[in-house]
């Protein structure tokens, strides 16, 4: 079911539609050094092949599993006899000595390098490569693009097509939910459903929902470091913004991807003083506590764990007011004039403290009313911590602003 043409090819509209600039490049044969980057299943290695009979090029294709610095060599040894196009499959699985041998070759224009990777070039690859090369993301293909390609696959003799194969909606909508935009894995599940659904003296073939589900396998999600970093971040986003129902889903994803759980816990603790803070202390007792039930429970009880904390950390209260203070803080350290300590605060526990002054004049608070007096703690005033009104950070930032206006 490899499409033979750009007619034949289904998705990636905005790069291959009508007027698409990977689609002009290649209509027109003016292919320049390319990184195709997205999940499997997605066109990369088709597209490669589509080029390879449209261009005048000499064309030459290496996969980086099994290829080395030797098969490049010899590759572009070749290619003072005219233009040629280096297609390597699964780039990113070359190492930093073999991508560095690339270089020189893509850097003078001796070779024309596409790229075949699932993970994000600016991870996999070496910068110098990455940059000179034009970097095409490859989206997970659409219910209905799935669906198209399975009713080709239904009617072509490169399919099931000689066969008579009944497959109702409901069963095509299903396979295109499972494979989760990958078009060859649901032509697998197609194949699979088709075998186990007929004998080979079988002409007439009907393929149903019950049928799918009694053939096909768990279903397997796709992850690999860059969706790792974007769903992440996606949890991360979805806590801070107060949204639980995106926040759990993202959790359960990970989680059913394979990702490490103490991670995940690491990561609600730093949401949960990041960006909820004072607004509910709660919120880190809770995230600390879960991170280190966990530990001792383990999976898969601690997704129910996790899930309690995220939820907690997305409808708490929000307020970044202490990241803002510690960075204003540390900019202060690194950019201003260096404050003194000054001499009442400092210590005053060892012999002679008393003749240097040290400690001399410290007012201690829990002897004043309300265990607060006004005293410098910092030898030129400054202000970083601002409370927010949210939650209980509204009640210190009414102490603070009492006490702030007391000092002026």
């Amino acid at each position: 079911m490899m499409p033979a043409s750009l007619q034949e090819f289904v998705g990636q509209e905005d790069l291959l539609g009508t007027g698409g600039p990977l689609r002009r490049l290649i209509e027109e044969d003016r292919i320049v050094s390319l990184i195709l980057y997205g999940p499997p299943g997605t066109g990369k290695t088709a597209i490669a092949r589509i080029i390879a009979k449209k261009t005048k090029a000499r064309f030459v294709s290496l996969n980086a599993v099994t290829a080395g610095v030797k098969d490049i060599r010899n590759a572009i040894s070749y290619s003072g006899s005219g233009r040629t196009i280096l297609f390597i499959d699964e780039i990113h699985r070359f190492n930093r000595l073999q991508q560095d041998a690339l270089l020189p070759h893509v850097e003078s224009g001796e070779i024309t390098l596409i790229g075949a990777s699932t993970q994000n070039p600016f991870f996999a690859l070496v910068p110098a490569l990455a940059s000179r090369s034009t970097i095409f993301e490859f989206k997970p293909l659409s219910p209905e693009d799935i669906k198209l390609l399975i009713r080709h696959a239904l009617t072509s003799e490169k399919g099931v097509g000689k066969y008579r194969v009944e497959m109702d909606e409901r069963a095509m909508d299903y396979i295109a939910v499972r494979s989760s935009g990958d078009a060859r894995k649901a032509l697998n599940m197609l194949e699979l459903a088709f075998l186990t659904a007929c004998t080979p003296s079988e002409r007439e073939v009907t393929i149903t929902v019950e049928g799918l589900k009694n053939s096909l396998q768990q279903k397997t999600l796709y992850y690999d470091e860059g969706l790792h970093y974007d769903i992440i971040s996606a949890f991360i986003k979805s806590m801070r913004g107060s949204d639980p129902d995106a926040a759990v889903y993202w959790l359960a994803r990970m989680i059913a991807s394979g990702e490490d759980p103490m991670f995940i816990a690491r990561r609600i603790v730093i949401c949960a003083s990041e960006d909820v803070g004072n607004a509910d202390p709660m919120a880190l007792n809770v995230a600390v506590s879960a991170m280190q039930a966990l530990e001792k429970i383990g999976m898969p009880e601690g997704r129910i764990i996790l899930a309690q904390a995220a939820l907690y950390v997305a409808t708490a209260p929000k307020s970044n007011a202490s990241y803002i203070a510690i960075e204003k803080a540390a900019n202060a350290v690194v950019n201003d004039p260096l404050q003194k300590v000054p001499d009442h605060l400092r210590d005053s526990h060892y012999k002679g403290a008393e003749k240097l002054g040290r400690g001399t004049g410290y007012k201690y608070p829990h002897n004043y009313t309300g265990h607060y007096i006004q005293q410098e703690y910092l030898e030129h005033e400054q202000t970083f911590y601002e409370p927010s009104d949210e939650g209980y950070e509204q009640n210190i930032k009414t102490t603070m602003k009492k006490r702030r206006s007391n000092k002026k």
